[in-house]
């Protein structure tokens, strides 16, 4: 797979999070508002590239996408502290649960998909 799929689909996954999250409290209506809930975990998403060195083996499960899951949760939390947008306990378990879900899941599929060629 391309490393830049690859990125472009854990970033969708961050941005689907952040759009399901605003529009459940009715917070959807501008790209401004979007981008502001939306920048803690993308920088999340490149420092956990960096980190794990993900653009080597994209779709691999482990540790590329348990790093990138892990970073983007923890810097997404640490960086909305940082910038006054607040982190609800709740708000940690559904980041952790969806994005697991979405940044590891992708991989999943992925891996087995090109894995039987």
């Amino acid at each position: 797979m391309r490393k830049g799929l690859a990125l472009g689909l854990d970033v969708c996954c961050v941005l689907v999070f952040v759009a399901i999250g605003r529009s459940s409290h009715e917070e959807a209506g501008s790209l401004g508002g979007l981008a502001w809930t939306a920048w803690p975990f993308l920088v999340g998403v490149g420092v956990g590239w960096g980190v794990f060195r993900v653009w080597r083996r994209p779709v691999e499960v482990v540790p590329s996408g348990v790093g990138v899951w892990l970073v983007v949760v923890g810097a997404g939390m640490g960086l909305r502290i940082v910038s006054g947008q607040g982190t609800a306990f709740a708000f940690v378990l559904v980041s952790l649960a969806f994005l697991g879900v979405t940044l590891l899941g992708w991989r999943v599929v992925g891996s087995r998909v090109l894995g039987g060629r």
